[in-house]
């Protein structure tokens, strides 16, 4: 059995990770042409101490790591003081390798692009596009990594079928005597989908998970007023045009009542999130959403607190994400002291709880809107997938002469729909 990491990963994981899935073609026209060093460099100021990405967003990893290798950042907050998180496996939308060899090329390469001697955090990304066995492989490597080199402190899974991940979740405990770090689940605790609370939670605390950080609380650009995004990859979205059709009401709805469907849904989903998810959440310190202003998890409670991904492109939106995470802050335990002691309104915790209530209503009548498509999930993959990589590796076996059949769109990694946090970028201060 390998062995375990001495420090827990809910002791020392911050409960807000900026996801840079937006630093990538699929999200900006071009990515190098964003203020990436000082988007980076503001997160920080406000508090921000972990960053998520991957090899599949593209220039991701080399974006973040010039990013995190200024003089400034250099000067002001040394590596040890914030997480790095990446992932392995999937290389493309219809490639995906999970091979001890490709792993460990894997890992050196996001350390070189990172420009890190080691990776706090490594999932194997989007598991239920390969099977139980090529995971359980992955995995094992990365332990190996992590024991014998030391180049990787924890490890865990991402994807999206609740079932997948829970199963794969107990079969690694089962099967190696060790639970898996953290496991990521993406569009399962929205406004519309609440199964990661209602069910996901449960099942994975029973396979030992530590740490459960929610993505996606639009559901990959679902709960918009503008709808799902359709840019240079299509029609892409997975969902039904019935499903649509319900969500456009939701929508309408908020506007009847003066708010925007995505605003509410994002608070929603951060501020509940803080607490349903707080049993496989963590105790590091949060963010401030105040610059220069460090925070502690005791001066928002001590307690756990769900950890929940964000991603912006621009420092315009981040500043107002922070607002608007600040604000929930506020509303926890020791809110009013906290607020007091940071030389805010003294009524900062009274307005948040205020604000609370209003949402919870508003989201009272968004989910009546969307009735039979609560918890409604999608298939992913889709029915005809076939990974590429795999069916090369086929072919130089046994050469096959038919066409291979083209995959349909794969769903949008774990962040996908982060870029719409603040959608058209006219987020309201909440």
């Amino acid at each position: 059995m390998a062995q375990q990491t001495k420090v827990p990963l809910s002791s020392v994981l911050p409960p807000l990770i900026f996801g840079t899935a937006t630093f990538n073609y699929q999200y900006n026209k071009d990515p190098y042409e964003l203020d990436t060093v000082g988007l980076v460099q503001k997160a920080l100021e406000f508090g921000v101490r972990a960053f998520d990405t991957s090899p599949y967003y593209g220039p991701s990893e080399e974006i973040l790591g010039a990013a995190l290798h200024t003089d400034f950042v250099r000067r002001n907050f040394p590596r040890n003081e914030y997480f790095l998180c990446t992932k392995v496996g999937r290389i493309a939308g219809d490639e995906f390798d999970y091979s001890a060899e490709w792993v460990r090329q894997s890992i050196e390469n996001s350390r070189r692009r990172l420009k890190t001697d080691y990776l706090d955090l490594v999932y194997c990304h989007d598991v239920e596009f390969v099977s139980e066995e090529e995971a359980l492989e992955a995995i094992r490597e990365l332990r190996r990594i992590r024991d014998e080199e030391g180049t990787i402190k924890y490890i865990g899974i991402s994807g999206y079928p609740l079932p997948v991940l829970c199963s794969i979740a107990h079969r690694v405990l089962r099967e190696t005597g060790e639970p898996l770090d953290a496991v990521m689940s993406y569009a399962n605790f929205t406004m519309q989908n609440n199964l990661l609370a209602s069910t996901g939670v449960k099942e994975l605390k029973a396979a030992g998970v530590d740490v459960v950080p929610n993505a996606s609380p639009l559901g990959m650009g679902l709960l918009r007023r503008e709808g799902v995004p359709v840019g240079s990859m299509g029609n892409w979205h997975p969902s039904s045009n019935e499903l649509r059709t319900a969500v456009k009401r939701a929508s309408d709805f908020c506007d009847r009542h003066d708010e925007k469907l995505e605003v509410v849904a994002i608070r929603y989903a951060l501020e509940e999130w803080i607490r349903l998810g707080s049993s496989v959440g963590s105790r590091g310190d949060p963010a401030s959403g105040v610059p220069w202003q460090r925070e502690s998890n005791e001066q928002v409670g001590g307690t756990r607190l769900g950890v929940s991904v964000m991603g912006v492109s621009k420092a315009s939106e981040l500043e107002k994400t922070m607002q608007v995470w600040r604000s929930i802050l506020d509303g926890l335990e020791n809110g009013e002291e906290t607020a007091r002691k940071a030389g805010r309104w003294k009524r900062d915790h009274e307005w948040s709880l205020n604000r609370q209530r209003a949402v919870q209503l508003m989201a009272d009548g968004i989910q009546e809107h969307l009735d039979a498509y609560l918890d409604y999930v999608w298939e992913s993959p889709p029915k005809d997938f076939v990974n590429k990589r795999a069916k090369e590796s086929q072919a130089q076996l046994t050469p096959v002469e038919d066409a291979w059949l083209t995959p349909a769109a794969s769903p949008r990694p774990e962040e996908a729909d982060m870029p719409d946090l603040i959608a058209d970028g006219s987020l309201p201060i909440r």
